[in-house]
């Protein structure tokens, strides 16, 4: 049954590439509805976009066209590159070559949904998981139905725009905007390809060094202040079938994609089920040697804690290879009304960091532990004990950023806007690009969504003016913290003196341009384009510690410059 072509695009030209993930879900749930779906993507065709687009929809008429929008920019403090207006070109380039609706989702688009629909000029937006409503949206569109019963969808309408939503229907309310349990399709297996030009093609991907995503359950019970997962794809956990997560685990392997990498907010959340995820890789593995599981190389995001011995015993059994962990502090003061349960309560120590990191060692699986300076009350003498605790850990890598992105539905965001009330600045507020004073407004003094959520990427003339945060307890220059546009850039040197150049190996540090070859953004970063393109596996940062030695490998193979 063939009830009509959807067509998916990929936007994101930034490498080194990740798969689109969203549309491999996405293209699972509407082939189960019946409708033919075709990914036009984008990332391998950076140079020759435009004629790519022109050739596909010349010969094609699809009756939907979706868009996923992963990043909105690389969220990245010092470097305050945004991603959509390529996206927007690339939709301009769209509509003038198809008559078809546009939809647009993604988990960056879910951080300001109502902004970039209105910015995008596109039909309709999904907040959140998108596999059940764009199935929906698609068979409102084959029927003939009214696309205003479609559940959870937005969409553009002379009277401005508006969001489906069923008063009723079970939900994780966080923001405004409303991310409902419903939307995951919790039962069935994701379908993943490879070597199919007009498919996600899973295997180009792992073969130019992107490791394969896998979503275990979406939704996050924390609410951390800087974060935009509870708000973004739902403040309660929604998990799938261990059986159709472990399945499409086993069917990437097969395939010869053996580096996973876990997409879950965070992996070891409802740790009961991510056991039981683990149990069944460790049965399938031991049920025959032949099981492409054998030879999986499994990485996971994590928070400090849960994380006990037989969690750890199961990732080294399941074949983990690496454990990224969010610690972001060791301060209980600064962690405090930050790190925190739905319930506002901090919910774990250092001493639980380092739990983590010794079990890891033990069992032979790498480390990367974070940490997240700047946030409201952070000083140098915070910064220094944070340094200082965390060097101490050894894990295999250490990353310390400074300098937060600021988006309108996550606390921190709502809180500037709530004390700026439209009436002044606040002292740590900064864009690269303001050209004067940074006064936000909540939501209640807003026109609706589309001015609430639009002053976090836009000024007021509709220049982007990505909005970020330092603490303004820093010691800076003189004028530095009150400068809209100033640069803490006494306070990125401070930090590199903080850590002995004998460990700069096994150190990730923010950087200031020029500053050092070794800059860890991620958006065409010479080392990861050259540890990619030599053919390295497994996630970015395992290889951190040898750098130097593959940036001149890459140098001497003529892949960087």
């Amino acid at each position: 049954m063939n009830r009509g072509l959807v067509t998916l695009v990929n936007p994101n030209k930034v490498h080194p590439p990740i798969a689109p993930y969203a549309l491999d879900v996405l293209t699972t749930s509407l082939e189960n509805a019946g409708f033919e779906v075709e990914v036009v993507d984008l990332t391998f065709h950076r140079d020759d976009w435009k004629t790519f687009l022109t050739e596909y929809f010349t010969t094609r008429e699809p009756m939907l066209v979706g868009i996923t929008v992963r990043n909105t920019d690389t969220v990245y403090a010092f470097e305050q590159r945004p991603f959509v207006g390529e996206h927007k070109e690339i939709i301009t380039e769209i509509t003038r070559l198809t008559d078809a609706p546009l939809v647009a989702g993604g988990i960056g688009f879910s951080t300001m949904p109502f902004a970039l629909v209105d910015y995008f000029g596109v039909d309709y937006g999904v907040k959140g998981p998108g596999e059940v409503i764009v199935a929906d949206l698609a068979d409102a569109l084959a029927t003939g139905r009214d696309v205003a019963t479609v559940d959870g969808l937005i969409r553009n309408t002379p009277e401005g725009i508006v969001r489906t939503s069923a008063a009723l229907m079970p939900s994780l309310l966080v923001g405004p905007t409303v991310v409902k349990t419903w939307q995951l399709d919790g039962t069935g297996t994701y379908v993943r390809r490879s070597g199919d030009k007009y498919k996600v093609d899973n295997g180009e991907y792992y073969k130019r060094g992107g490791l394969a995503g896998i979503l275990t359950k979406s939704g996050c019970v924390y609410r951390c202040a800087h974060c935009v997962e509870p708000d973004a794809k739902g403040g309660a956990v929604a998990r799938r079938d261990v059986a159709a997560v472990v399945d499409e685990m086993q069917s990437l392997a097969a395939q010869g994609i053996l580096d996973q990498h876990t997409t879950d907010s965070e992996f070891n959340l409802s740790i009961s089920h991510a056991k039981n995820v683990l149990r069944e890789i460790v049965r399938r593995k031991h049920a025959s040697a032949a099981n492409p599981l054998n030879d999986l190389r499994l990485w996971v995001y994590c928070q400090p804690s849960p994380f006990d011995e037989e969690f750890a015993d199961l990732l080294a059994a399941a074949g983990c290879r690496g454990v990224n962990v969010g610690s972001d502090h060791v301060r209980a003061d600064v962690l405090a009304n930050w790190k925190v349960t739905g319930k506002g309560k901090t919910y774990y120590t250092f001493a639980d960091t380092e739990q983590l990191v010794r079990l890891c060692r033990e069992r032979g699986m790498k480390t990367m532990v974070e940490a997240l300076f700047a946030m409201p009350g952070e000083t140098w003498e915070t910064m220094r004990d944070c340094v200082d605790a965390f060097m101490a850990l050894d894990a295999t890598v250490t990353a310390f950023s400074l300098g937060l992105r600021l988006f309108p539905h996550h606390p921190l965001g709502i809180a500037m806007a709530e004390q700026c009330a439209g009436v002044r600045t606040m002292p740590g507020l900064q864009s690269n690009t303001a050209t004067g004073p940074i006064v936000l407004k909540p939501l209640s003094m807003c026109s609706g969504l589309v001015e609430y959520e639009r002053q976090f990427m836009f000024d007021e003339r509709g220049e982007f003016r990505l909005l970020c945060y330092f603490s303004p307890d820093l010691l800076e220059d003189a004028g530095t913290n009150t400068d809209p546009n100033g640069r803490w850039s006494r306070t990125v040197e401070y930090l590199w003196s903080l850590v002995d150049p004998s460990d700069h190996h096994r150190v990730m540090l923010p950087t200031l341009a020029g500053m050092s070859e070794s800059e860890n953004n991620y958006a065409d970063n010479p080392f990861l384009i050259g540890l990619t393109s030599l053919g390295y596996k497994g996630a970015f940062w395992s290889h951190w510690r040898e750098r130097e030695e593959i940036l001149r490998e890459a140098q001497l193979a003529g892949v960087v410059g």
